[in-house]
């Protein structure tokens, strides 16, 4: 039972970002007709990006895989879950509120750590101003993610899975209302952001509450439970903050190029699909799974979860990999080319999801092997290998913008995602039958590979011929449609046949999910 309750929780959260995807599709396609790649979008994608980058290194690198397993552990124990998070919330809440304040009186000279191009023009100020708008978006969403810890903890996975199903629905209000009424763009989106946040805390505080987990601000107590929480979570901060490093160098050389920030965003916010809805599955998931099975010694059902995390993580993104490969330019132009769009940016913008498509397996995979090390309390030596991934990416982004121009950024990401995925494999051989993929991944990987390939072929062969109709405006987005839905079929027909997939799993699963 155990497997289906995991295949369960994958599918849980995967549609739930699903969801949030397809309205994510709907907010960019509005913000890319109002504002296109111009100045106002690069100062925005700029400032947005500057919370979510310290976000990512205070919550996700640390709470997310240092506080769920000591948490779930002392659920299962029936030690003071709550008391422990009561003081990690308190510590988490006055370290944020201190980093906000120094953040948004420092945004002149974050701004320009992020994208020194922008020096000297209109973007800086824009960048600026908006950045001190929307940085204490930081704070809110950061505890979100604490929150959001205690709900997965609990199998709460859906409650969790809606919170950026909720900022996509405060930006599309917004952007309607501002175009109905006339409002600056930039600001509205600015404002909209600390307004999402607080949205988001909101939900995913009353969730927690009505678990009897009423978690609020307050001086933290230095228990010796928060002193191991912070021993575990600092090479996390730190692996996390390797990261964003990463994304601070591909910002760097966009920002040399004008409209260059604004195409690898939106290329990023388009292969973020099938990385978010997969990804964030696992993640969320297989991280609670494995420390509870860990713990129990029970090293088979570890190996089981493992090995089905992998498998489904492959499963999913290896088409969807092959797919933003070779259609990259029909999924631009359809989506986004409309308003202030051109087709410079159309061009720009598939060349850079080509290539992000093309690591999509890696940072998946990260994903799966990840939590065979944090789930051990290990988070050390995704550290050190982070640091190596983050060598390799700035000494290519920065080699080849010579060559390539803003595109080294974008292949940079994807050659450091395989770095730091070979590195997570090799470090984990270790660890003994629970890091081993079983024999039923070893026989479908070779199917879902063929699969891939097949309806890569396919897709090809459709894209030209419905060339034609997908140029022109009013029938686009049946041809779209029909694209996919030929790559879709195909994949599934010839997986089946092959024995890619079990029919009676996804059918089982789906069941269960929908009960």
């Amino acid at each position: 039972m155990a497997p289906i309750r995991l295949m369960r929780g994958f599918l849980t959260v995967g549609l739930w970002t699903l969801a949030s995807r397809v309205l994510g599709f709907a907010r960019d396609m509005m913000m890319a007709a109002y504002l296109g790649s111009g100045p106002v979008a690069e100062a925005f994608f700029v400032a947005f990006s500057l919370p979510n980058m310290f976000r990512r290194f205070f919550a996700e690198g640390a709470f997310n895989m240092a506080f769920v397993p000591m948490f779930a552990k002392k659920l299962e124990t029936g030690e003071d879950a709550l008391g422990f998070a009561r003081d990690a919330f308190k510590g988490l809440t006055s370290v944020l509120v201190v980093f906000t304040l120094i953040g948004t009186l420092l945004m002149p000279w974050l701004v320009l750590a992020m994208a020194a191009g922008f020096a000297g023009d209109a973007r800086y100020d824009m960048a600026v101003l908006f950045g001190r708008i929307s940085f204490s978006y930081i704070l809110f969403i950061s505890l979100v993610a604490l929150l959001s810890g205690v709900l997965n903890a609990f199998g709460r996975f859906t409650e969790a899975s809606l919170v950026p199903v909720l900022l996509n629905l405060v930006f599309i209000a917004a952007m309607w209302i501002a175009g109905m009424l006339g409002w600056d763009m930039g600001l509205t989106l600015a404002w909209t952001v600390p307004i999402t946040g607080i949205v988001q805390l909101g939900f995913t505080w009353g969730a927690a509450r009505r678990l009897g987990y009423t978690l609020l601000p307050g001086w933290p107590r230095m228990t010796p439970e928060l002193k191991r929480l912070l021993i575990i979570a600092g090479p996390a901060v730190l692996a996390g903050g390797v990261v964003q490093i990463n994304l601070l160098v591909g910002r760097q050389v966009a920002s040399f190029t004008e409209g260059a920030v604004a195409w690898l965003t939106y290329a990023d916010r388009l292969y973020q699909l099938p990385l978010g809805v997969v990804g964030i599955a696992i993640g969320t998931v297989l991280l609670p799974a494995l420390s509870r099975h860990l713990r129990a010694g029970d090293h088979a059902a570890g190996r089981e979860s493992f090995s089905r995390g992998a498998e489904f993580a492959l499963f999913l993104t290896l088409p969807s990999a092959v797919a933003l490969v070779v259609i990259a330019t029909p999924l631009t132009s359809v989506l986004y080319d409309r308003g202030a769009w051109t087709p410079q940016d159309t061009t720009a913008t598939a060349l850079a999801l080509a290539a992000y498509g093309l690591g999509l397996p890696a940072f998946v995979l990260q994903k799966v092997v990840q939590p065979l090390f944090y789930a051990r309390e290990d988070t050390k030596r995704p550290f050190y290998y982070a640091v190596v991934s983050m060598v390799v990416n700035a000494g290519f982004a920065v080699g080849m913008m010579p060559v390539i121009g803003f595109m080294a950024a974008a292949l940079a990401t994807t050659v450091s995602g395989w770095v730091m995925l070979g590195q997570l494999w090799w470090g984990a051989r270790g660890m003994g039958e629970a890091a081993r993929p079983d024999a039923r991944f070893w026989s479908r990987l070779w199917r879902i590979v063929l699969a891939s390939a097949v309806m890569g072929v396919v897709l090809v062969l459709v894209a030209q011929w419905l060339s034609p109709v997908l140029a022109a405006r009013g029938a686009r987005w049946g041809a779209l449609a029909l694209l996919c839905g030929a790559g879709i079929v195909t994949y599934f027909s010839i997986g089946a046949a092959i024995g890619a997939y079990s029919l009676g799993d996804l059918k089982r699963n789906l069941r269960r999910n929908r009960g």
